[in-house]
């Protein structure tokens, strides 16, 4: 799992769904990173008991107490990954965090869902790049690599083809109003942060999973966690300077904004 290449890697939202699976598949590779820093709201609660397993037979997986909404506890998680690493980078960060209200139609969302939902799917994802941006700035110094990849060092925004403004038609059965647009927003925020950290040797990219049979996606979805995280991984390794700044699918395939 060539994902793997990437030395500390960082993961927002990792007691469920995709999150959870991501840990697991890099655990198992045959080359895991040396950390993996699995963050989640409240990692001593239960919806994280899977997780406190999983860290438990592996030395490497280091559970991180992180609300990607609130300035202080980014802050805080800052501090105990940098102290972790002990001077060196933060090779790979994935915003992966989200939260979706399925019944959030045009004529029923409210301001408190809108918001909410802005907060944890585009400003959470801000708010965390930006703390951590001096340990993946280091880490990009630091790597003898050329040019952007995963594996010298990378942003990598979970993202939605439902925020994808010229593909709405194909897919407004399902409305979501809420979870397209704090999407789209992460979009955007992904191109901006290409254009601004590409100089610092930083890959930004937006990955779409697909629809995937989690809680947040529902047992309807088309496509089994593990299959979707099998492809998500596979296709960091191939992201360079020509995606940065782009929306790809789990399959490595360019998604229209």
């Amino acid at each position: 799992m060539a994902a793997a290449r990437g030395r500390t890697v960082l993961l927002t939202g990792s007691n469920r769904g995709i999150g959870l699976e991501l840990a697991k598949q890099l655990l198992g590779a045959p080359r895991p990173p040396a950390w993996i820093f699995a963050t989640c709201r409240e990692p001593e609660g239960p919806r994280a008991q899977e997780l406190r397993d999983l860290a438990s037979k592996h030395s490497n997986l280091v559970l991180v107490k992180l609300d990607v909404e609130k300035p202080s506890a980014v802050r805080a998680a800052v501090q105990l990954v940098g102290e972790k690493l002990k001077g060196t980078g933060l090779n790979l960060l994935i915003n992966n965090a989200g939260i979706y209200s399925p019944t959030a139609s045009l004529h029923t969302v409210g301001a408190e869902d809108m918001v909410q939902t802005y907060m944890t799917n585009a400003v959470g994802p801000m708010l965390v790049a930006q703390a951590f941006l001096p340990l993946l700035k280091k880490a990009a110094q630091e790597s003898p690599e050329k040019g952007l990849s995963c594996s010298r060092a990378a942003i990598i925004n979970i993202s939605s083809i439902l925020g994808s403004i010229e593909k709405t038609p194909d897919s407004f059965f399902k409305p979501v109003i809420s979870y397209r647009c704090s999407k789209a927003a992460l979009n955007m925020l992904t191109k901006c942060q290409a254009l601004t950290y590409g100089e610092a040797g930083i890959l930004c990219v937006a990955l779409h999973p697909g629809w995937v049979k989690t809680d947040m996606g529902s047992q309807e979805a088309d496509l089994p966690v593990d299959t979707s995280v099998r492809g998500l991984l596979s296709v960091l390794p191939i992201l360079s300077e020509k995606h940065s700044g782009t929306l790809l699918n789990w399959e490595g395939k360019t998604i229209p904004w």
